[in-house]
């Protein structure tokens, strides 16, 4: 007895048995549960909701269906799991903040952006959404492989035709055992115009995509909740080699209240962060004084979409509070790519180009089995209308045959000896219906066959050459980028530290405006046209009550603009970092992008391409101070600005110019006096020296503009009420800095005080805005030469009420790029002047 108790026991090593039972673990999680395939981008789990939900004729064109009844038949037939984790796949598939083209179109209570989760099943419907319908098109036209179900009693697809590339559309995300996926979301367009790229390199030219083309077409992820990806170093990486970490950021505008407070209203987040977890991190961290400034946070989301109001105390800086909530908060997030998924059922990191070839390549195999599939039944039915236009030729004897045959059986046979046809061919005769027998139906009959003819031939051709093969799929994959491809959501901002980015800029010229609320803005040039004097110009842009453009600069997008404040600081940006808008957008408020303190506004941008050996900043200020320093000072500039000029207490900092040393300065006043010196008058001094007096103000007199002589030939000045003149700079004597200077400028009820004068040329044109926000850009040839004591001819035609608010030098259009760039680096035009390319 106790012989045969032993006789069972067997033996085991269980180190041998735990490895043998870990890893067949490891490789059902890999292959049947937690990675996507390469071909479809799906889940095991979510291709057998899909393929429940067509078995169950649950398309886009049918009523909902209760989610239970979806859950249940897939659980029952294809997917022998728990409800909950089929339910979350397709509650997962219907969100359109999770997936970036929905795959179910779901009715009810399918959770939030806050985390909420979905009402229960039995509450909820469903259907598949149009989309969808792509992935399963021709599913029934044997072009992929099935396989049985867990009990053997269905059949299943392995793997979905999906007729564009889902896997990188839609991303996914998962956890295996001992590796991880991590594919975010692309645009649809952007990557179909790849795989057409690489359709397009084999038809045309017969070889092999780079990695570099695909590049230049695919920009980067595309997340359905938007956002804002920083740099382009984490996406080429990730790209390149399947890994890499891509920053992404919150999108987020300051806006400033009636009462002096700024507001930061953040209107997309990162993708996948909740958003109810978010401000419960800020509150906290106000709450621990981590974060000091914040007086207000609230919520104000609804169908319109997101917005988060976060308001500030009034004496603190926007940008440094907004800084350390990307530090601290998810409001900045790291998406970290790891491309893998499963290809010939082996977990394999990809790169981009290998995913959209082998993308590719399952299309081949999709569109090659339906062609046969289609081949075969047009040759079956070509087949059977073959013997019924031999039995309607010889009609009479086929009706002599089966009328006098015993059965149907000995009348096929009869039929197959008498005309040599097949088994299918006799029994389509026995079975025609008399109304075959009339012309019409004859007709048809012969027309079908014709076009069955001409149909395998193109069969035949698709199946014999590959390139035709491919033109097929190229068609197809247009027409459904046509149809859903949509305008990209994430937009790929700058990333200081990535040195790449500038290199990605086209360079171009561009027109840079800035309000006098601080809202700035990039157009391109041709924005413009040039009118007549006394026009009435065009709508320059959209502006709040009470604001108007005040600075405009003509420059290059890689060029640095360098902004001076009133309070005598200075900020760098580069032109392409300011967001470009339209001729009638509001633009961007300046304290989005600069960290400007309390009280602080730019009174004079400077744009600079290199910096030079012997080249100065000269200032001048309100009150009449003006100061000279050597360029290379302002080279290491901080995010929170520099010290540019010391001030005292009633002064402002209104104009800076880039010079070589040897230039004549002029000063012009409100009450139309101006001084015309040498600025070797004036010694280099550090950055934050005061300066000495450059002229000497009678009482309420300020300075309204400064300029050099290498400006031009003529002195232009304008009254605030559209009056101006040209004056031959001749007239102006040079005199020892310090003094009250002459007079330039008659001023009577007329023309009101002096707002402004530039030095140009006749061939020059300027622009001139009002306090409306109009624009009106005319030659200078159009301006009379007056001399000194005068008043001028009206420039522009005002209403009541309205006045010049500026006026802006344009270089001119005819000089060549040589002798643009050269004379850019002779003079650096102010607010509202062209300058630097």
């Amino acid at each position: 007895m106790e012989d045969n108790i032993f006789d069972k026991v067997h033996e085991v090593d269980l180190k041998k048995t735990m490895e043998q039972s870990y890893i067949e673990y490891a490789m059902s999680v890999i292959a049947s549960r937690a990675l996507p395939d390469v071909r479809d981008g799906l889940k095991p789990v979510q291709r057998r909701v899909l393929y429940s939900m067509i078995e169950l004729n649950n398309g886009p064109d049918k009523p909902h269906r209760k989610c239970a009844r979806i859950v249940g038949d897939t659980m029952g037939k294809y997917h022998p799991h728990g409800d909950s984790s089929i339910y979350g796949a397709l509650v997962n598939m219907a969100q359109d903040w999770s997936t970036r083209y929905p795959l179910v179109d779901g009715h009810g209570n399918f959770g939030s952006v806050d985390g909420d989760g979905a009402a229960a099943m039995r509450y909820t419907e469903a259907r598949l959404s149009k989309i969808s319908m792509e992935m399963l098109a021709d599913i029934n036209k044997d072009t992929v492989d099935f396989a049985p179900n867990f009990d053997e009693t269905e059949k299943e697809p392995t793997v979905l035709p999906s007729r564009y590339p889902n896997l990188l559309c839609n991303g996914t995300t998962g956890i295996a055992v001992g590796m991880a996926t991590n594919i975010p979301p692309h645009n649809l367009g952007e990557v179909v115009n790849a795989v057409i790229k690489i359709i397009d390199n084999r038809i045309e030219e017969g070889r092999d995509t780079e990695i570099e083309e695909i590049l230049k077409i695919v920009k980067g992820p595309d997340f359905p909740t938007g956002a804002q990806i920083l740099g382009t170093r984490g996406i080429e990486e990730a790209y390149r080699t399947g890994r890499g970490k891509i920053r992404v950021r919150a999108v987020t505008n300051m806006e400033t209240l009636p009462n002096g407070k700024t507001r930061i209203i953040v209107t997309e987040l990162p993708y996948l962060v909740n958003k109810a977890r978010l401000i419960e991190k800020i509150a906290d961290l106000v709450k621990e004084k981590k974060i000091d400034g914040i007086t207000a946070l609230t919520d104000e989301s609804s169908r319109e979409g997101m917005r988060i109001n976060i308001e500030l105390r009034r004496d603190v800086n926007a940008n440094v509070i907004l800084n350390q909530l990307y530090k601290h908060t998810q409001l900045q997030d790291t998406f970290g790519v790891i491309m893998l998924a499963l290809y010939n059922n082996q977990p394999v990191v990809m790169n981009l180009l290998q995913m959209l070839t082998y993308y590719l390549k399952h299309q081949e195999e999709v569109v090659t089995r339906r062609t046969r599939y289609d081949l075969n039944k047009a040759e079956e039915r070509a087949h059977i209308l073959q013997g019924l236009l031999i039995a309607l030729d010889k009609i009479d004897e086929v009706i002599r045959i089966i009328r006098g045959s015993r059965s149907a059986a000995s009348a096929k046979e009869s039929l197959m000896e008498r005309f040599t046809l097949t088994d299918v061919q006799a029994q389509a005769i026995v079975d025609m219906r008399l109304r075959a027998l009339t012309g019409l139906e004859r007709e048809k009959i012969e027309n079908e066959y014709a076009e069955l003819q001409k149909k395998i031939s193109e069969l035949k051709a698709i199946l014999a050459d590959e390139n035709l093969l491919l033109g097929v799929i190229k068609k197809e994959l247009e027409e459904i980028r046509d149809k859903y491809a949509d305008p990209r959501r994430t937009s790929i901002g700058y990333d200081e530290s990535d040195f790449s980015m500038e290199d990605l800029i086209p360079q171009e010229e561009v027109v840079v405006t800035m309000t006098k609320l601080g809202y700035i803005k990039r157009m391109t040039r041709d924005n413009f046209k040039s009118q007549n004097r006394g026009g009435k110009g065009i709508k320059g842009m959209q502006t709040l009550d009470d604001d108007y453009i005040e600075e405009l600069i003509l420059t290059n997008t890689h060029a640095s603009i360098m902004f001076f404040t009133n309070k005598g600081r200075v900020y760098r940006l580069k032109t392409y970092e300011i967001p470009e808008a339209s001729r009638t957008a509001r633009g961007t408020a300046i304290i989005n992008l600069l960290q400007l303190q309390p009280e602080e506004t730019i009174t004079s941008i400077v744009t600079m391409k290199e910096y030079r050996e012997n080249a100065y900043l000269f200032m001048a200020t309100k009150n009449g101070m003006v100061k000279k320093t050597s360029l290379d000072e302002y080279q290491n500039m901080r995010k929170t600005g520099l010290t540019a000029i010391n001030l005292r207490e009633d002064d402002e900092l209104i104009e800076v110019k880039y010079t070589d040393g040897d230039q004549d300065i002029f000063l012009v006043t409100k009450y139309g006096q101006c001084i015309r010196f040498h600025e070797s008058d004036v010694r280099a001094t550090g950055r934050a020296s005061m300066g000495v007096i450059g002229i000497n103000l009678m009482d309420t007199d300020e300075v309204v503009g400064m300029q050099l002589s290498s400006q031009g030939e003529y002195m232009l000045t304008v009254s605030e009420n559209g009056m101006g003149k040209l004056t031959d700079i001749n007239e102006f004597t040079v005199q020892n800095r310090g003094g009250k200077g002459i007079k330039c400028y008659k001023i009577v009820e007329k023309t009101g005080n002096v707002v402004g004068m530039k030095i140009l040329s006749r061939e020059n044109e300027v622009m001139m805005i009002n306090t409306d926000g109009i624009i009106i850009q005319m030659p200078c040839s159009d301006i009379s030469i007056l001399g000194r004591v005068t008043s001028g001819v009206k420039l522009m035609d005002l209403k009541n009420g309205i006045t010049i608010a500026s006026i802006a030098k344009v270089r001119e259009s005819s000089k060549n790029e040589e002798e643009a760039s050269e004379e850019s680096q002779n003079e650096t035009e102010n607010a509202g002047e062209e300058t630097e390319e």
